[in-house]
């Protein structure tokens, strides 16, 4: 297999004495994934009874993409399955879902997303390996990237190697943009880490085809896919600026106000029940439970309606699906994602009565309010947990418009979208978004 120049860049920096850690990230069609089966392939072969993880944030989608540019790397390679490598089933009992080598060396398919009911990844448990190849790298947690890179040890003192990590992305913000590209770009960046800039004309093989579809894509999209822009904080469909869910974290200066609670309850094997304490537009406390009953959900809530003082007229969950046992049980306000918009206290009457708003459904109307007070400066967040934290920014950054360049109503991605970015259900963005609801349908003022 030829490989173009920038591919060439990132091999020497895998194979030299400095460097631990390579992101090489840009625009689509740059060959990123090639490169990492590459490099896990080339070292495997290299380095008997050596161990690699191909992981990415859902192993689902990993089969789906980066799996397939390995079988397409190999069979450029000239190697073929059951004769140069085997693979496993996710039933094999010492390597599930792997790629075993003649050698005995193993490239482990890992599935790396941010699951809470694991948040620390204790799945990866003990295991020992000598690299690793992280393929769209920003859809994976900070913290993920760190547990594989602190099993890089397997063997490294053998072969007299430096441990290995190679990510790659398209441009995103998030810890990428902070640790790689942001530096390379001012210069600043650690001695161990290196950035390689990719774009779709490095690839020699692409097809014009593809450039030309490429540069039919909406305006942020092409930024960032065609130009390998990273600098992409125009994407008209972006609802929250991503300076400003940073900010809300440090907006201690929001005042305090009548406490309200909301909860989004878990659905699903992976999701969680997230229960946010709010004290006006301050949220001075998130909650995280994995695995939880509806009724044990219940008991969690009322102990906390206690120790808040929070009443039910001033607590609600998410009434979709088993959340509504919740509601049931508790009998407090219930949120219903697909009911029609209410009327914005914020408009003017018209005949006596306020208009409803022009959106799909409550749920788009409320986080279209989030977007904007979290873009006026009127939100903050009380997190000191910093898995946490990065969870609730990717999500936030996932708030957008959907079909915005359509007319009609105006709704948010779909949840089931978001889930395919980021590999795992917002929770933590629905759980701050129902806090809108009280916006909406504010206390009543008695005048006595």
């Amino acid at each position: 297999m030829k490989l173009n120049l920038k591919q060439t860049q990132a091999l020497d920096y895998l194979e030299d004495k400095e460097t631990t850690e390579i992101l090489f990230g840009g625009a689509a069609g740059g060959g990123k994934s090639i490169l990492g089966n590459y490099f896990l392939t080339k070292f495997s072969l290299k380095y008997p009874e050596s161990r690699w993880i191909m992981g990415r944030s859902s192993m689902k989608t990993l089969k789906e993409t980066t799996y397939i540019s390995f079988l397409k790397m190999a069979k450029i390679q000239g190697l073929s399955v059951n004769r140069d490598f085997e693979i496993t089933s996710a039933h094999h009992k010492e390597y599930p879902n792997s790629i075993i080598f003649p050698n005995e060396s193993v490239i482990l398919m890992k599935d790396l997303g941010f699951y809470p009911s694991d948040p620390d990844f204790d799945e990866l448990g003990s295991l020992e390996i000598t690299g690793a190849f992280i393929d769209e790298a920003n859809q994976v947690t900070a913290k993920a990237k760190n547990v594989v890179a602190s099993r890089m040890r397997h063997n490294i003192t053998k072969y007299k190697i430096l441990p290995k990590l190679l990510m790659t992305c398209n441009p995103s913000k998030g810890f990428l943009y902070n640790d790689f590209y942001k530096p390379s770009k001012n210069g600043t960046i650690l001695p161990y880490r290196r950035f390689i800039q990719s774009f779709v004309t490095d690839n020699p093989d692409i097809d014009g085809s593809y450039i030309e579809n490429l540069k039919k894509l909406d305006e942020a999209s092409k930024q960032r896919l065609l130009y390998g822009n990273w600098e992409y904080d125009d994407d008209p469909a972006t609802l929250i600026e991503y300076d400003k869910i940073l900010d809300c974290f440090t907006a201690d200066y929001v005042p305090t106000g009548d406490k309200y609670m909301t909860i989004d309850v878990a659905r699903f094997g992976k999701d969680t029940s997230v229960i946010c304490i709010w004290d006006g537009l301050r949220c001075i406390a998130i909650y995280q439970y994995y695995g939880k009953s509806v009724t044990e959900v219940a008991d969690v809530v009322r102990a906390m309606q206690t120790q808040f003082n929070i009443p039910n007229s001033q607590t609600i969950a998410d009434e979709d699906g088993v959340g509504g046992g919740v509601v049931d049980i508790l009998k407090c306000k219930g949120f219903v994602n697909n009911s029609m918009p209410l009327p914005s206290p914020d408009a003017p009457t018209i005949n006596g009565e306020r208009p409803k708003e022009n959106f799909t459904n409550l749920k788009s109307q409320c986080y279209f309010k989030l977007a904007e007070l979290i873009n006026n400066g009127a939100i903050y967040i009380n997190c000191k947990d910093a898995t946490m934290k990065e969870a609730i920014v990717q999500e936030m950054e996932q708030v957008k418009q959907y079909n915005m360049d359509k007319d009609g109503k105006k709704q948010i991605v779909p949840k089931d979208k978001v889930k395919e970015v980021i590999g795992r259900s917002p929770d933590f963005s629905d759980a701050l978004m129902m806090r809108m609801w009280f916006h909406f349908k504010p206390k009543r003022q008695y005048i006595g």
